[in-house]
């Protein structure tokens, strides 16, 4: 999960939201046909959300029935498309995300990363785990063979919390109000959804 060669493709992400994971899952297939190797950015949706004003779908349209109801029929169109038949919605939705993300960043300190990323995702959308329980995420850790007491150790540390935050808020700064986001250099596109613009956009470039 590293800068691209040829360009910049960039992953903003946030474990809490379903459209992540699902984007998260479809990175492969597009590194793999051009080349590009995705950045992935851990970011706060909640804080973001705070930055532009923003709020969930489910919120936002939470007295517009069929509006629902069509995002989860695209949804559901995404998953056969890709076949990503192991995506459950998790019955804790909302999930407070805070640990996980922080853990996310420490994971980059400690050289596991990309262990860490698959591992949670899998635990939030895949075995629809309470991951805002401490014990649930320890005990997700240690069964991937993570050092669970020592990510979530780091995970406290002021400059972890203070570089989720900064990473927060430059997204807000280059135009970000949701997640997942892909920049492509300087070029933003919002949504699992836009995930072949991305691809013709590293293409481009």
């Amino acid at each position: 999960m590293n800068s691209a060669a040829t360009a910049r493709a960039q992953f903003l992400f946030d474990f809490g939201s379903p459209n992540a994971y699902l984007g998260h899952k479809v990175v492969p297939q597009i590194e793999a046909r051009t080349g590009a190797r995705f950045e992935y950015v851990p970011i706060l949706l909640g804080g973001l959300f705070k930055l532009a004003n923003n709020r969930s779908p489910i919120e936002a349209f939470a007295a517009i029935p069929n509006k629902l109801a069509y995002e989860r029929l695209e949804m559901q169109r995404f998953i056969t498309r890709h076949g990503l038949a192991a995506f459950k919605f998790n019955p804790h939705f909302p999930v407070n995300t805070l640990q996980v993300m922080r853990g996310a960043v420490a994971a980059q300190q400690l050289g596991c990363f990309e262990r860490y990323v698959n591992t949670v995702f899998a635990a939030m959308w895949e075995r629809a785990l309470k991951m805002d329980d401490p014990a649930t995420i320890a005990d997700v850790l240690t069964q991937a063979g993570l050092d669970a007491q020592r990510l979530m150790q780091t995970a406290q540390e002021p400059a972890v919390k203070a570089r989720l935050l900064e990473n927060t808020q430059a997204a807000h700064d280059r135009g970000a109000f949701g997640a997942p986001t892909f920049f492509v250099g300087d070029e933003m596109y919002f949504g699992k959804d836009r995930l072949h613009e991305v691809e013709e956009a590293i293409g481009r470039a």
